[in-house]
């Protein structure tokens, strides 16, 4: 058995990678950390898991960790895990981060989208950006990885087959993320009461969202040219899930099967990507009410004949595919484990 630790378990996303790990048959979880909880029963905090675990949160102490883990998951605000993440390498242990400490490979995009300088930029390119459909066999020999942003992967899963193919523009490409209210976090604000909250549709960064870096850097790679993405998020009224629609125009006339060729190339035997684009049913295209609690990512798409528009969608559940499932994925890859091991839930229906 690995034994493996949630640093930052109180949230939302320490929440679910306790869901998840607690079931994987290779692992044991040692040790969960929070300041604000600690001697609680981690039950107390994530009340699905009473009667599941006994586990308490530990004061953070990296001389403990160290002591106790072969691995480490990272589930700390940005601006800590680049702090702590050096010594638990030092140590030998792996980390799989899910803060935005390691995402970005420039030490100069951290100022401009996070505001602050990434104590750590040595190992920025030591770290692996942790998308197993991009970096499979990368994230093997890893000691570091990097988890994606939520936004930032679906929207990535969306349009890299198109990128390759160069089928359409690369610089007149916009995101439209729409995400439920988990997406920000545990800690209550007066933008999360539920009196404000309840029923709205709300743009809450129309332009400049911090998701951008990562999503114009990966796909930048894969053009080996630049590549610039407009995004704008909206807070909607679910509590999980995250729908991209990413309005693209194409560099020529194409037909249905070419874009479907794309895709199916790109993504032929991944166990998590889905491509939905039904002619019957209620849900012919992505919707991430039909992820939830889940490791998919649901990706279809719509020619718009009239523009030259390529409309993509893609539909994942933030705190699984955008969070904990896609660590976990990672973790089972990076340990030699099969790759669904601990993540075969279906998605809930109806939620």
């Amino acid at each position: 058995m690995v034994r493996v630790g949630i640093i930052g378990g109180s949230g939302y996303t320490g929440g679910e990678l306790l869901r998840l790990l607690l079931s994987h048959p290779e692992v044991e979880v040692v040790q969960v950390t929070s300041r604000e909880y600690v001697g609680e029963y981690v039950f107390r905090i994530h009340s699905n898991l009473r009667g599941v675990t006994n586990l308490k949160f530990d004061k953070p102490d990296l001389s403990k960790t160290i002591s106790l883990c072969d691995l480490v998951f990272m589930s700390t605000p940005h601006g800590v895990s680049s702090k702590l993440t050096p010594k638990l390498l030092e140590a030998g242990l792996k980390v799989i981060d899910l803060s935005a400490d390691f995402r970005l490979k420039n030490p100069e995009d951290y100022p401009k989208w996070y505001g602050w300088n990434h104590p750590a930029p040595d190992l920025l390119k030591k770290a692996v950006y942790g998308v197993p459909e991009l970096y499979r066999e990368k994230i093997r020999n890893a000691q570091l990885i990097a988890c994606p942003g939520c936004m930032a992967v679906v929207t990535i899963l969306a349009l890299a087959p198109v990128i390759r193919e160069n089928l359409i523009h690369r610089e007149h490409i916009v995101a439209d993320v729409k995400i439920g209210s988990s997406g920000a976090g545990a800690k209550p604000s007066a933008s999360t009461h539920h009196a404000e909250r309840f029923g709205v549709v709300r743009p809450y960064k129309p332009a400049g969202h911090r998701h951008t870096a990562e999503v114009e850097q990966e796909l930048s790679l894969i053009a080996n040219t630049e590549v610039k993405v407009s995004m704008s998020a909206h807070a909607v009224n679910i509590v999980r899930g995250i729908l991209t629609t990413v309005h693209s125009f194409l560099v020529k006339k194409v037909d249905t099967p070419a874009v479907w060729k794309a895709f199916r190339s790109f993504y032929q035997n991944e166990p998590f990507i889905r491509l939905v684009r039904d002619r019957k049913g209620l849900y012919r295209l992505p919707d991430p009410k039909v992820v939830v609690g889940s490791n998919f990512c649901d990706l279809g798409f719509e020619i718009d004949n009239h523009t030259g528009r390529l409309v993509i969608l893609g539909a994942i559940d933030n705190l699984v595919k955008g969070a904990a499932g896609i660590a976990v994925q990672n973790m089972n890859i990076l340990l030699g484990f099969d790759e669904k091991t601990g993540l075969g839930q279906t998605a809930l229906h109806p939620i």
